[in-house]
């Protein structure tokens, strides 16, 4: 990221520009050009809301970034119904079948690994149902890409988001989509989605291995290197060691359990646990803040409980380039923080 700056109008930056396409449509497995955008992952998921064609939306809420999604809809003044779930849980994909068939639908939200609950959605189930209804799905997988399995053409996709800082370990500040040929062709119809979001631009400026707006160069220079070290693994393997970490988490939480009799558990049903993020729900008397603060002490960061969880759970997150032998250690100290914190006898 120390690198010099290069004129961004350059056949240098060009160069690079085809070679993070690349990288990317093989960590997404799609054909399709992958948006480059200078923003957070919250510019594509409004960016994609305002690109969808007219007509209402229906907003699956699980978590409190699924319900920042429905938020977002509203915000760009679209029609929005929102189906809930507890936290925590996930969709009964036939109710949701009948909900899209409850009224015409022109998108669906959802989010692929809802970051505040640690569920994963099965997002292919998801637009099979919105296509049957003709409607659309859009899908932020912010913690899901490069950490849980996600076939964008295979799967017949249509919009997909995702942010730099997750599971592909960078710093923030650049957000990845991919559009589908069905969304873009819907999307051109569309006479008020924005500018700095268009996806009709950024289609045609990938094409020509171009960003429409001045890009962050410094982290384009460090998503080439981490590409390089992801495609190195390859992302089938990715997956599978994020969802080693998911299985080693649940196993460890399980040891500390039988030990003794502790109103603890994973906050997301076992049949669909995200293979990036665990929540983990805490006793009455163990408040989330001062479990964090005691695993800070010793040597590790995690996080607190988000949204309406923030005091009742914590959020333990394996993604990125962190492995079985970095993540045991830190479990370590977890258990060792919830004893001092609750005053637990393991």
């Amino acid at each position: 990221m120390t690198r010099p700056m290069m004129a961004h109008r350059g056949r240098a930056f060009e160069e690079l520009f085809a070679r993070l396409e690349a990288g990317l449509r093989d960590v997404l497995l799609t054909a399709r050009p992958v948006y480059i955008s200078t923003s957070s992952a919250s510019g594509l998921m409004e960016g994609a809301i305002r690109n969808a064609p007219a007509g209402a939306v229906l907003a699956l809420v699980n978590g409190a970034f699924s319900s920042r999604f429905a938020k977002i809809a509203k915000a760009c003044a679209r029609d929005v119904d929102v189906f809930e779930v507890p936290w925590g849980e996930t969709f009964d994909l036939e109710a949701v079948d009948r909900r899209l068939g409850s009224r015409r639908y022109a998108a669906v939200t959802v989010v692929h690994s809802e970051t505040s609950t640690g569920v994963l959605t099965d997002v292919r189930t998801v637009t099979e149902l919105a296509h049957k209804h003709d409607a659309l799905c859009i899908i932020d997988s912010v913690t899901g890409v490069a950490g849980a399995e996600l076939r964008f053409d295979e799967w017949k996709l249509d919009f997909v988001l995702t942010g730099s800082q997750k599971a592909l370990a960078l710093p923030p500040g650049l957000a990845f989509g991919v559009a589908s040929s069905e969304f873009l062709r819907r999307a051109r119809d569309v006479s008020d989605r924005g500018l700095y979001f268009d996806v009709v631009e950024f289609e045609e400026f990938a094409a020509k291995n171009q960003t429409p707006a001045t890009p962050a160069l410094s982290l384009l220079y460090a998503l080439d290197a981490q590409l390089a070290d992801v495609l190195r693994e390859g992302i089938e393997r990715r997956w599978e060691r994020h969802a080693a970490m998911r299985d080693a988490t649940a196993a460890w939480l399980k040891r500390a359990v039988t030990r003794v009799d502790l109103e603890i558990d994973i906050l997301a049903p076992e049949e669909s646990r995200s293979p990036t993020i665990t929540t983990v729900t805490l006793p009455e008397n163990v408040k989330s803040a001062d479990v964090v603060k005691a695993v800070e002490r010793r040597g590790f960061v995690i996080g607190a409980g988000y949204g309406k969880l923030k005091d009742t759970t914590i959020r333990i997150g394996h993604m990125g380039d962190h492995t079985l032998e970095t993540l045991r250690p830190c479990l370590a100290e977890c258990e060792d923080a919830l004893r001092d914190v609750g005053g637990i006898k393991w």
